[in-house]
């Protein structure tokens, strides 16, 4: 500015004669006094020029305190104000001092400077917050279908092909641990944080030294279970396959009795039996598939049995699978380590005594033995219709079965690795997949497992490294000791039961992603149905020639079981099938074939379908560690109920509490889940409180008794070809092998509470809104 103050020492020593004139201060006072006055007579600018000019070139020295001598100190408005309210006063009046530029130069330069360095102060601290914090940064609450995709996209078939290679290659190490040594080491290789062992001693049983046989009485043929000779040079050529030939847990010793053809040895197959023969500690030629195995066992144990003989009937298998001389293993265990049933198996643990869980001798044979039995002819003809083995009722077989098993404790290990949350770091998405077990042939599948696991890991961890972190925790699982019963599952979800039921939002299984190469078929809660049926039909806009299916919620096998039935975690699967083995019977999965790594490469030789179940199960994983609210329905629940209930003879209570469980499911659905959903009415306590409520809706109908190998989430059903509980048809069949509606009554009592408390559950969620809201208002 133009005009400054001057103190009275400043204007002394430069003080001259012209300063003292009268007409000179006079007109000074007029300024100061009334400005705008003077500013309309006439003349004035003259003046002021004139006067300035004369005291220039008298005392140029002082020509700097020329304008600010003729101001006095105070006025009744203020100087600078009045230059304000006169901008063409200013215009016309300044003139810049010609010393005090180089002040005024100096001083921009200073705040200049400064200004600079804060800027590069501002862009360097922003910078190594950035680095130093890059999860604020990059907060992934409000992560996109683009953003999933960025991640997805690095998912490439030869990647996981590679993968699958390099795990096919620790097949023959003799020790478990070592394998899952390595997997530890990769994932750790990969970024994953906290990647740590569970390792667990628990009860196996193993083959033994030596294969079982069978021996027909009649001609003294012996036979090994794949229905070759029991000759040195057989037991030679196929050593492995027959040791590995077995039921788990199975009683052991020798057995002579009469074969009777049971069939798929359901109710009705037995009590058509029952009437024709006794059946005390005889031995059952029984068919795998349509019921669980430990169900029919179970009744056979009842109806007196001494013995099994379990074998899969050709007619019930694709054409184009040829298994009539290989042979399999099952497993007799419900779940978990035998020796520790319901609790886990740590140091100091009581160990029980059960080397077998079943007093029936159980041993698996392939179906050319059972044609050997039978003397039946291929069960296939010339023409191609296929002819189900069955042994005539006036034939009678006698045969000589003899098992051998070997019970032992060997550690098995899990593999768990932690990538933590951003926002919810307690609430956890568990990720399973099971590795081989040294103690097995069985389960080929394991490398295709791992390596799509291997794969989605590899895909997640570049986006971490570039800070980018989900909002809920991922738990990346790799199980021991699947094929013995879920053993490594059973016994990390008892070790942290009490957390995992807090905690655990979902679980998405990896279990054996490749059965087949034409059909993908996708298996989910009711309750995460909506989402599984969203990625598929995003899949199949993206694959050609891609077939529309079903989801459907029905038992599957692997170690989702413990998290489906004793947490009441919503659960998914992806995996591809032969269409031909899904319109097949159930429950053939649970028969383990020594799967050969060529086996995978030829259903898969590009491993693109193992590009597709890493990508679809990848995404449902991103989803759900996301979403402000967890994507699960609560209506779906409600509905799957009411379809559950339809039948011949419906039960008028059951439907009517159906019908409110569905009321208050669409009241919850669209007073709480929508406006949640809207992120311009959702609050985080409110968002909070909804999800707590969403992740437990499926614990309401775990029931506490189920006929064994039935699942206790009672919203499973035991296949596709079934709409009704499990638990009900049952106990219908039973009803009719007993002559008594006890058994019907008693599931109908746990039907009928697991609704009252899904009605009640969802109630209590909306009085808790309400009380919420009211408490604000």
């Amino acid at each position: 500015m133009a005009y400054q103050k001057v103190n009275a020492d400043q204007r002394a020593p430069g003080h001259s004669q012209y300063l003292d004139n009268d007409d000179l201060q006079a007109t000074a006072l007029d300024l100061e006094w009334d400005m705008e006055k003077e500013l309309e007579e006439p003349g004035f600018d003259q003046f002021q020029l004139d006067s300035a000019e004369n005291q220039n070139l008298e005392n140029p020295e002082t020509a700097d305190l020329n304008l600010d001598s003729i101001q006095p100190a105070t006025s009744p408005k203020g100087r600078f104000q009045r230059l304000q309210e006169e901008s063409d006063y200013v215009t016309r009046y300044t003139r810049s001092a010609p010393k005090s530029n180089p002040c005024n130069f100096c001083r921009l330069l200073k705040v200049l400077c400064t200004a600079i360095i804060l800027f590069i102060l501002g862009i360097l601290i922003g910078y190594y917050a950035h680095k130093k914090c890059p999860s604020n940064a990059t907060s992934s609450a409000t992560l996109d279908l683009q953003l999933y995709q960025e991640i997805l996209e690095t998912i490439q078939a030869e990647d996981i092909k590679k993968s699958f290679r390099n795990l096919v290659q620790l097949y023959k190490s003799e020790d478990d641990t070592e394998i899952s040594k390595k997997i530890k080491t990769h994932w750790t290789s990969l970024g994953l944080e906290d990647v740590q062992f569970a390792n667990y001693s628990v009860l196996l049983n193993l083959a033994g030294p030596s294969a079982s046989s069978v021996t027909l009485r009649s001609s003294s043929q012996c036979f090994h279970p794949n229905g070759q000779p029991c000759s040195e040079e057989a037991r030679t050529h196929s050593s492995q396959d027959l040791l590995y030939s077995y039921a788990a847990y199975s009683a052991k010793g020798t057995l002579e009795a009469e074969v009777i053809d049971v069939s798929y040895g359901n109710a009705d197959d037995l009590k058509r039996i029952q009437k024709m023969k006794n059946t005390t500690n005889k031995i059952a030629l029984l068919k795998l598939g349509k019921l669980p195995l430990l169900y029919k066992l179970s009744l056979l144990e009842k109806a007196g049995f001494g013995g099994v003989l379990l074998y899969i009937d050709p007619c019930d298998l694709p054409k184009t699978a040829n298994l009539s001389h290989d042979t399999f293993m099952v497993s007799l265990n419900p779940g978990g380590d035998p020796s520790t049933p319901g609790y886990p198996s740590v140091d100091g643990s009581f160990r029980q005594n059960r080397s077998n869980l079943t007093s029936l001798l159980v041993q698996p044979i392939s179906a050319s033995l059972v044609e050997k039995l039978i003397s039946s002819p291929n069960s296939r003809t010339q023409t191609g219709v296929c002819s189900p083995l069955e042994l005539p009722n006036n034939d009678e077989r006698i045969v000589n079965m003899q098992v051998q098993t070997v019970t032992e404790f060997k550690t098995v290990t899990n593999v768990v690795g932690y990538l933590k949350g951003l926002t919810s770091p307690d609430r956890y998405i568990i990720v399973g997949s099971h590795h081989q077990s040294a103690y097995g042939s069985y389960g080929q599948e394991w490398a295709s497992s791992t390596a799509v696991i291997t794969a989605f890991i590899q895909a997640l961890m570049l986006k971490v490294k570039k800070g980018w972190r989900p909002d809920r925790t991922i738990v990346f699982c790799s199980w021991g000791g699947t094929a013995f019963g879920n053993i490594g599952s059973y016994e990390w979800g008892e070790d942290f039961r009490k957390v995992l039921q807090r905690n655990v939002v979902a679980y998405v299984s990896l279990h054996s992603p490749i059965r087949g190469n034409s059909s993908l078929h996708s298996i989910a809660s009711p309750s995460l149905r909506q989402l599984v049926i969203e990625k598929n039909h995003f899949n199949c806009s993206r694959r050609a020639n891609c077939q529309e299916t079903n989801v459907s919620s029905v038992q599957i096998q692997g170690d989702a079981d413990y998290f489906i039935n004793h947490l009441g975690v919503p659960t998914v699967q992806f995996a591809f099938e032969d269409i031909k083995a899904l319109e097949g019977p159930s429950f053939l999965s649970e028969a383990l074939f020594p799967k050969r790594a060529r086996k995978i490469e030829e259903m898969d030789p590009f491993f693109n379908l193992h590009e597709a179940i890493t990508k679809l199960s990848g995404e449902v994983i991103l989803q759900i560690a996301n979403e402000p609210v967890l994507p699960f329905n609560a209506l779906d629940v409600a509905l799957e109920v009411q379809n559950s209930l339809k039948g011949d003879q419906p039960n008028t209570q059951l439907l009517a509490l159906a019908s409110r469980l569905r009321e208050s499911a669409e009241l919850f659905q669209s007073d709480e889940m929508r406006p949640a959903n809207d992120p311009k009415e959702r609050i985080p306590i409110r968002v909070r409180m909804l999800n707590d409520i969403l992740q437990d809706m499926e614990k309401n109908f775990l029931v506490q008794q189920v006929p064994p190998g039935f699942y206790r989430n009672i919203l499973y059903h035991l296949d596709e070809k079934t709409s009704q509980f499990s638990i009900l048809l049952e106990a219908q069949e039973r009803c009719q092998l007993l002559a008594s509606n006890e058994s019907l009554q008693e599931a109908l009592s746990e039907v009928l509470n697991s609704i009252n408390s899904a009605q009640v559950y969802f109630k209590a969620g909306l009085d808790v809104f309400e009380d919420v809201l009211a408490g604000k208002n």
